[in-house]
């Protein structure tokens, strides 16, 4: 049976009627037309779906929406400031760590959340972090290196 349901997401509240086991990655592409994150494997497994609740990376094509009721959910779209990217979108383009780009939004909040837990992490910390998230193109090491950029950077990298 429908609920409301209401959360935070990217720092603005919404409220949705919406059934609580559906997939957080529905309401966000569908309901709210943010379609920065991507539908993947529809299993949790590639990591295009990946957006930040409280700060955290999650699959949202996997999770249901009643678990983010009343959390902040931070998606691609809510991470820059205005016309101003995020520090790691920035080195991303910097670097050019992306090719076809379906994977990059989920990418680039894995490396948000990594960072801010983080601040500098080494280089396996980095991979271990990023072993959720598939590149199909296999851009991993231009990947791996605009996050070191990032990390070696005094940039301030939270998330809103």
């Amino acid at each position: 049976m429908p609920t409301n349901i209401t959360l935070t997401v990217n720092s603005s509240k919404q409220t949705v009627t919406t059934h609580p086991d559906r997939p957080l990655l529905d309401v966000l592409r569908e309901t709210l037309g943010l379609t920065g994150a991507k539908y993947g494997c529809g299993e949790g497994a590639c990591g295009a779906c990946t957006v930040l609740v409280d700060g955290r990376p999650l699959h949202s094509c996997i999770t249901p929406i009643s678990q983010a009721e009343g959390k902040s959910v931070t998606t691609i779209e809510g991470l820059g400031q205005g016309d101003a990217l995020h520090p790691v979108q920035q080195a991303f383009l910097d670097v050019e760590a992306m090719q076809c780009g379906y994977c990059v939004p989920g990418m680039i909040l894995s490396a948000v959340a990594l960072l801010n837990r983080t601040p500098k992490p080494s280089r396996e910390q980095i991979v271990a972090q990023m072993n959720g998230n598939i590149c199909r193109c296999c851009g991993y090491p231009k990947i791996v290196e605009a996050i070191e950029r990032v990390a070696g950077s005094n940039a301030e990298v939270s998330a809103r």
